[in-house]
């Protein structure tokens, strides 16, 4: 379903779906430094270096760049063309982000006696610093920002809640989702989702997903999104299919192969396209690898794991 602008329902249990990607990326996400600051200023250098380079790259760059400048007063104080020559060494992508920072430290200097503003809109001001940014470091270092809304996690609404191709039903969801006052938390989480779990070729199982049981594309097997317009080709193949059985009876102890069909897909429907007879042949398959057994009692039939 959907509303009157075209955005779909949001599973009714929001607060589990805060809780499952919470938990998941508290458990266990990449070990980036600047997760480990809030300080505004680190902050702040992680987001411009991050903005054309890969994530790994950044952090020898961010550490040699605060080992050279560490507080915004040095940078401040720094020679621009110092600076500038340092991005065009480790290879940061365009100059002028270097120019933008450094202006940027001489007016936290300047114009507000060494402190950062702590609000998406007070952040703006600086030079070079769009909305995506200012709401990054309002998040990341004050815990006061909107909900970020970037590639990564408008590839995960479009997959996981149907979301429409539309930047503002995008940022509708994403401020739906987002639990109040938590955004350091929440946007730190759903960015590692769509960089872990659901890249272009999604690892759901793999990475295990927190939202596979309310996730649109994990239920129909479509992975498309906006920045993926064909589908992956292990997306809604048998083997992803046969996966989902596995992870499932090792979750259960059994199954009705009727249950574990509406399990694995969301359109299964027992005299349908994908109903009985492709399921069947999914657990015939994986019994003639050793890998399950099938047993029919009455009008059913039960599958568990071979042990």
């Amino acid at each position: 379903m959907t509303d009157a602008e075209g955005v779909p329902e949001l599973p009714a249990d929001l607060d589990a779906v805060r809780g499952a990607l919470v938990d998941w990326y508290e458990a266990d996400h990449r070990d980036f430094p600047w997760r480990r600051t809030e300080d505004p200023y680190e902050v702040l250098v992680s987001e411009v270096m991050s903005q054309q380079t890969q994530l790994d790259r950044v952090v020898p760059a961010w550490e040699d760049f605060l080992d050279e400048w560490p507080t915004t007063a040095a940078l401040a104080a720094a020679d621009r063309a110092d600076v500038v020559a340092f991005w065009s060494d480790h290879s940061l992508g365009y100059n002028n982000r270097a120019k933008y920072l450094h202006e940027a430290a001489g007016q936290v200097e300047d114009d507000y006696d060494g402190s950062f503003p702590e609000d998406p809109e007070g952040l703006r001001e600086l030079m070079g610093v769009g909305p995506y940014t200012a709401n990054a470091v309002a998040s990341f270092a004050f815990d006061n920002g909107d909900a970020v809304v970037d590639t990564n996690v408008k590839r995960v609404l479009y997959r996981a809640f149907d979301a429409p191709d539309d930047d503002d039903a995008f940022g509708r969801i994403a401020s739906a989702l987002m639990p109040a006052g938590e955004s350091r938390v929440w946007n730190n989480a759903v960015m590692e989702l769509g960089g872990v779990a659901c890249g272009k070729r999604p690892r759901c199982d793999e990475a295990g997903c927190p939202w596979r049981e309310w996730c649109h594309a994990y239920q129909t097997g479509d992975f498309t999104a906006p920045d993926v317009p064909e589908q992956p080709s292990f997306e809604g193949s048998r083997r992803q299919f046969r996966g989902r059985i596995v992870r499932l009876l090792g979750e259960h102890d059994e199954m009705d192969l009727d249950a574990l069909g509406h399990r694995i897909r969301v359109d299964y429907a027992p005299e349908g396209d994908h109903g009985r007879e492709w399921l069947r042949g999914l657990v015939d398959d994986l019994a003639d690898d050793g890998l399950v057994e099938s047993d029919a009692s009455g009008d059913g039939v039960v599958v568990s794991l071979r042990r």
